[in-house]
């Protein structure tokens, strides 16, 4: 079993959503990032997911476009990101890792050897924005070998002969993209979400977590009723791009800008431990019913 697997299982078990930040690898530099990655994990991630930086990302908005660039221009690279990963699975041999980006960077180094460099990583998902399922044999294929989970993403508008396919060839977990645009909008209707997510119940046993479009506590809580978990992207890199320049940088920096992530954990908790205690308060109630 991967570790994505396992962790889905153990949050399933502990009845916890999952949260997943993500971050722009090397945003602002290598160092920050493998620190906010630590500090991300300190705060409550489950799992994490690294952006390869690349310079014509379309499915990001504004904010991740520009942590793209300030990446880019501080030298970052597809080899980098993997350096990252390694790094950082170097002291942490239990938090999954998820590469997401663009095809062009993993189709100039070559499917064989980023499959290979992402094992050597200990990376443990991959999800290509601009590569669908019919398109991904081969990658895909290279990635199965090593037992590295190949996730895919479901939109509103993917009908449903298309969403069978991407279920059939997703393992890990399914990423449902809760907004018609880009990342960073912000997410307003709901009832289509929740309309979505009854029908994705319906055809995968995978766990759906939902990105797009959440940026704090509130949005967060509503959308893990939904699914089994959320992705932060924007609202966090925005919070790095706020980060004092390399020489001003403190640690308590690097802690203030995750901390958005910890108050989206204890707010997840909080909202699971109340619904428990109503479940077990409600069947208890039932018992005294049976019993009376």
């Amino acid at each position: 079993m991967s570790r994505i697997a396992q962790c889905a299982a153990r949050a399933s078990q502990e009845r916890r959503g999952l949260l997943i930040p993500y971050l722009v690898a090397g945003d602002p530099d290598f160092a920050t990032s493998l620190q906010l990655m630590h500090e991300l994990v300190r705060q409550g991630a489950d799992m994490l997911e690294i952006g390869i930086p690349f310079s014509d990302p379309t499915s990001d908005g504004p904010v991740i476009q520009r942590g793209v660039e300030r990446a880019l221009g501080a030298g970052a690279s597809l080899g980098g990101t993997l350096q990252l990963a390694a790094h950082f699975r170097a002291s942490d041999g239990q938090t999954p890792l998820v590469l997401m980006g663009y095809l062009n960077p993993i189709e100039t180094m070559g499917y064989a050897q980023f499959a290979e460099a992402c094992d050597l990583a200990g990376v443990d998902g991959v999800l290509v924005v601009d590569m669908p399922p019919h398109e991904a044999g081969d990658l895909s294929g290279l990635l199965g070998e090593r037992e590295i989970d190949r996730i895919f993403l479901v939109a509103p508008t993917t009908d449903s002969a298309r969403t069978a396919e991407i279920i059939e060839s997703t393992s890990g977990y399914l990423y449902y993209a809760s907004l018609k645009g880009v990342t960073g909008a912000r997410l307003e209707d709901r009832e289509s979400v929740a309309n979505d997510m009854a029908r994705l119940r319906k055809l995968t046993s995978l766990p759906v977590v939902i990105g797009f479009g959440i940026n704090d506590e509130e949005t967060a809580v509503a959308m893990n009723t939904l699914g089994d978990g959320v992705i932060i992207g924007s609202a966090l890199v925005e919070r790095i791009a706020a980060l004092p320049p390399a020489g001003q940088r403190q640690a308590s920096s690097i802690s203030e800008a995750a901390s958005l992530i910890g108050a989206v954990r204890r707010a997840l908790d909080n909202c699971e431990s109340r619904d428990s205690r109503e479940s077990r308060d409600s069947g208890d109630a039932s018992r005294k019913e049976r019993d009376s």
